[in-house]
């Protein structure tokens, strides 16, 4: 073995300062939910230490846990960490606690879950798992959910051998692993319709609304301790003689002076009644609200007419002329602020302070919405929002008022929405190609599974396609692929009696075409991220068709070299786009030069880690990374960017290869103008946006780099025209909004779409315009002025 194919490591660097922001969430977190959320986050990331430290986790690997075969799931923390855990092994439920409970003790199996899984072996067990499939009442949560179903079925159809060894294969682990699903009281439904959540989901998260707590004790304010106020001002008032209540006006030298007659002055006879039932209510309030009660600041009007009021029982006797001064100073600043008490200025307030107090918090109206949505079930979706975005109805007595819906609970509640991906998509349910990714497989799960005859095992089998696509990828190194589908052991059982049909790739092939068009329409600033690219790939294998789409790899993980699907892709790329705007902006190789190997190479192709690689791809890579500023010394992260980037620009990051083998160039054309437009306005909106830190400004910069990049691609799809038109508009947009550390990119593609060409270093003699790249090794040129970074994060 080379140096160059050592096998990598992962390092715990980065698990260490996750941990770390674990704990300060932990340790500054406010609110219960939130401190649980980063203690979950500490206690995870703690396994993956510890188990990087001990040699039970080797992260990096596509089998990262010690004894345990790529298949089983686990659990992965962000960045593609496994912790070690099993997300099968799961405590018994109750349901299945009374099934152990029900067993002869003479039932093999050294835990509960072994005893139960070899019990769904036998005759008695099977028959369950038999019913269960052929009424279609489970869910399978995790891929382990499925296996004994598949061996049930291989078994009722006489494929005994491999129903077997499917068994055997899974006998290690029956004694931690669940291998049954989830048992329903209805079947699952399956159809053209998605949601983003399930309705438990969107539930779980309206009952989780709170009202913060400034909110509450504002609402208190109002509800409790104006009314108690107002009373206590009254009861003051009364007391008052020798003219109109006080209140205060200017003595003539800017100040402001007390005039009107002074408290204590009379007292009516009702008014020790009235004091002790102000008191009395006082205190029960008090009571009510412990740990809210007094806000207030010991010298406030309130408190100092309360603490008068407790040292006076029935007269003045009980109080110091200073005492009776403040009474009057206080009342003066109420009065002179909000009117006398019953006045119409101070009672016009108050009904306005009660009408807000009484308006529903949005906790409440989360909790009615949650009500509504109890009827459906807790795994399907709400086939209209209508009915739980109503207006609320008021519960107080005689009140007929209704309170709409906020936009930020209906955003919550739509999550369940079940309609077509694109209206989804329309309504903002679905804001990102991330999104659509994960709800990409209930669409494309009944496709993969059309290729089975059996109805019943064609659904299990979709269930299971659908949990196998919500695992989390893992962190690998050394060209490792994620694990796939068909390398689970019962779907590998299957494998044998599946039979492409001409109908299910062409229904592939439409499901495809639509969903890379969708991508793109919808998300035009963005890259394919990876596990929508995934979710392609295998819509192109069930359409029949091979396409070398290539994933986004991230810098700190890059091997230096890449697999021959990236030539291929460049290729394409060279020939779909030849003599366009991309092309001559960023100086494509000719389509015929991907015919012989790049460089002094006499070979383009060699062999790494067991895949073939394309060295003179990585090498012409290598070599226009010098624009970026890449050299020897160039830190190790900077310079994997920016030859990453070059990979991107020369594939299109998969945009060539989607509309060559998909023909949407006539579709694509008609839209392009549209989509460089909402791009270039992203580019220069996206710029105006507040950064506060280096890194931020640095992940700024490389997103706006991948959406001027798709721009570029689109404004190849578009005439001569449409071309000077967008780079007019796109001038007086950086212009309005003050952009002008962006004009050279400007200027640059203007240079380009009038004939021009860049130079070898991406600049143009005599100007100041350039090529924009995202990547740059130090400082990058379209960032305000910060003292140089190391590397580009």
């Amino acid at each position: 073995m080379s140096d160059d194919e050592q096998i990598a490591r992962a390092s715990p660097g980065y698990a260490f300062g996750q941990l770390e922001r674990a704990v300060l969430r932990a340790s500054w977190s406010s609110d219960r939910a939130s401190r649980d959320r980063a203690e979950a986050k500490v206690r995870m990331w703690r396994q993956v230490l510890d188990g990087m430290a001990s040699g039970r986790l080797d992260v990096g690997s596509r089998a990262p846990v010690a004894g345990t075969p790529a298949w089983v799931t686990l659990e992965v923390a962000h960045g593609g960490f496994a912790t070690g855990r099993y997300l099968a092994e799961r405590a018994l439920t109750g349901d299945e606690q009374a099934w152990v409970r029900a067993l002869p003790d003479s039932a093999p199996g050294r835990t509960d879950r072994e005893r139960l899984n070899l019990w769904y072996l036998s005759d008695a067990g099977q028959q369950v798992l038999r019913e269960t499939l052929r009424s279609g009442r489970y869910r399978v949560e995790v891929p382990e959910d499925a296996a004994l179903l598949v061996v049930t079925w291989l078994l009722e159809n006489e494929h005994d051998a491999a129903a077997l060894d499917l068994a055997h294969e899974l006998m290690p682990f029956m004694d931690r692993l669940r291998f049954t699903p989830r048992f329903e009281a209805v079947p699952q439904s399956a159809g053209t319709l998605v949601r983003r959540e399930p309705v438990e989901a969107a539930r779980r998260q309206l009952r989780a609304k709170r009202v913060p707590p400034q909110i509450e004790a504002m609402r208190q304010t109002l509800r409790v301790w104006h009314p108690l106020y107002d009373r206590l001002v009254a009861l003051w008032c009364s007391t008052v003689g020798g003219g109109e209540p006080p209140r205060l006006v200017p003595d003539g030298n800017g100040r402001m002076t007390v005039r009107g007659g002074w408290p204590c002055q009379v007292w009516p006879e009702d008014w020790s009644e009235r004091r002790d039932a102000w008191l009395t209510d006082y205190q029960a309030a008090c009571r009510a609200h412990a740990g809210e009660a007094e806000p207030r600041h010991p010298k406030s009007n309130f408190a100092r007419l309360q603490r008068a009021l407790q040292a006076c029982p029935t007269d003045s006797r009980a109080l110091t002329a200073r005492e009776v001064g403040w009474i009057r100073r206080a009342l003066a600043n109420t009065i002179g602020k909000h009117g006398e008490p019953a006045s119409e200025p101070r009672t016009a307030l108050r009904a306005t302070q009660a009408a807000v107090a009484a308006q529903p918090t949005h906790a409440a109206l989360a909790e009615a919405m949650a009500t509504r949505l109890d009827p459906y079930p807790a795994d399907g979706g709400i086939p209209s929002l209508d009915p739980i975005v109503a207006d609320i109805p008021s519960h107080e007595d005689g009140d007929a008022a209704v309170h709409p819906v906020p936009a930020h609970l209906t955003a919550t509640a739509a999550r369940a929405l079940e309609a077509p991906v694109e209206d989804l998509v329309a309504r903002g349910v679905i804001p990102s190609g991330e999104v659509l990714a994960t709800v990409l497989p209930q669409l494309t799960a009944p496709l993969m599974a059309s290729s089975l005859d059996d109805p019943t095992m064609a659904a299990l089998y979709a269930q299971t396609y659908a949990a196998f696509r919500r695992r989390r990828s893992l962190l690998l190194l050394n060209l490792q692929h994620q694990v796939q589908f068909d390398e689970l052991p019962w779907i590998g059982a299957l494998a044998p009696l599946r039979h492409a049909t001409e109908a299910t790739a062409r229904g592939a092939r439409e499901a495809l075409r639509q969903t890379a068009e969708l991508a793109v329409a919808a998300f035009p600033h963005t890259i394919l991220p990876n596990p929508l690219v995934r979710e392609i790939g295998e819509l192109a294998s069930q359409a029949q068709l091979t396409l070398p789409l290539v994933e986004e790899v991230a810098a700190d993980i890059f091997m230096g070299t890449f697999t021959t699907k990236w030539r291929t892709a460049a290729a394409i790329t060279s020939r779909t786009l030849a003599g366009t705007l991309y092309a001559r902006y960023y100086d494509l190789p000719d389509a015929t030069a991907w015919e012989r190997p790049f460089g002094r190479l006499r070979s383009g192709i060699e062999r790494r880690w067991g895949k073939h690689t394309a060295e003179d791809f990585a090498e012409l890579c290598r070599a226009r990374a010098v624009e970026a500023g890449v050299d020897d010394q160039a830190d190790f992260v900077a310079r994997n960017g920016a030859i990453l980037e070059q990979s991107q620009i020369l594939t299109t990051h998969n945009l060539a290869v989607l509309i060559n083998a998909l023909d949407l160039q006539n579709r694509l054309g008609q839209l392009a103008p549209e989509l460089a437009d909402r791009t270039l306005a992203w580019v220069v909106r996206r710029q105006t946006q507040p950064v506060h830190n280096q890194h931020a400004a640095l992940q700024m910069i490389k997103n706006v780099a991948y959406a001027w990049r798709n721009a570029i691609f689109y404004l190849s799809l578009c005439d001569a025209e449409a071309q000077v038109a967008a780079v007019e508009a796109l001038r007086n947009r950086v212009a309005g909004a003050g952009l002008h550390r962006f004009e050279p990119a400007v200027h640059g593609l203007a240079h380009i779409v009038g004939g021009g060409r860049f130079t070898s270093t991406g600049t143009v003699a005599d100007t100041t315009a350039r090529r924009l790249l995202g990547w740059s090794v130090g400082h990058h040129w379209c960032l305000p002025a910060t003292p140089p970074a190391p590397q580009h994060a």
